[in-house]
């Protein structure tokens, strides 16, 4: 615990704390005080001005970011007959109906995403409680209730990441890993910027992107400027 702490106050020391830096110049500070002896992941911290307790304000959206997240994307998919087969194929990695329900209940959630046709949805609405809650349920809004399986599957797969802020306003997300090439965290970065600035609501008022961080799983965070956005 004192190795960890003395650990965390040299990375203190590496980043200004009244400084507001630049999407590049956060990036590389973030790499340099990352201390952990895994390799951590990039995360992104925004406060949006949005009234989060306004139905009409949600901040939904998703993005395929150009480099992925660094992790093997597993995908679970409720389908039966014909749809069964085209998800295998499509590359799901889990594939069933009431079975792969059962399991789910039973407390098997080893899966990023979950699919589900239409016809299926009555009897996946079942898993609600469990898979709510870790937004893993499918969701006709962000086209994972579907019967056209083997786009989303690809989609998923290429790295389609989805968000939405929290009941505070503010939108977390992980960009990449501290390993990934400093271009390459910008590059999923700015894509993630666009996306969330394309999906500001059309009843928020004044300054959308209020505040923002940037940090390590474990490490310092690094304010943003956020200039470089307004253009996007």
């Amino acid at each position: 615990m004192m190795s960890g702490g003395k650990k965390y106050r040299k990375s203190m020391e590496l980043v200004a704390r009244d400084t507001f830096y630049s999407m590049k110049d956060a990036i590389a500070k973030v790499k340099q005080s990352a201390y952990a002896k895994f390799d951590e992941s990039v995360d992104i911290n925004i406060v949006l001005g949005i009234d989060a307790t306004k139905g009409e304000q949600v901040v939904r959206g998703s993005v395929v970011l150009p480099h992925s997240k660094g992790k093997q994307i597993r995908i679970a998919v409720f389908a039966k007959g014909d749809y069964a087969e085209q998800a295998r194929l499509a590359g799901a990695d889990f594939v069933g109906e009431l079975d792969l329900i059962e399991k789910v209940k039973a407390g098997w959630l080893d899966f990023d995403f979950a699919i589900a046709t239409p016809d299926l949805m009555g009897v996946v609405g079942q898993l609600a409680k469990i898979l709510g809650p870790r937004g893993l349920l499918p969701n006709k809004k962000l086209g994972t209730v579907t019967f056209d399986l083997p786009p989303v599957i690809q989609d998923l797969k290429r790295g389609r990441v989805f968000f939405k802020n929290d009941k505070q306003g503010l939108v977390h997300f992980t960009i990449g890993k501290v390993s990934f090439d400093g271009e390459k965290l910008y590059d999923n970065l700015m894509a993630f910027m666009r996306a969330l600035v394309q999906s500001r609501p059309a009843t928020a008022k004044g300054k959308f992107l209020k505040k923002a961080s940037m940090s390590a799983t474990m490490g310092v965070g690094v304010r943003l400027a956020l200039e470089e956005c307004s253009a996007l």
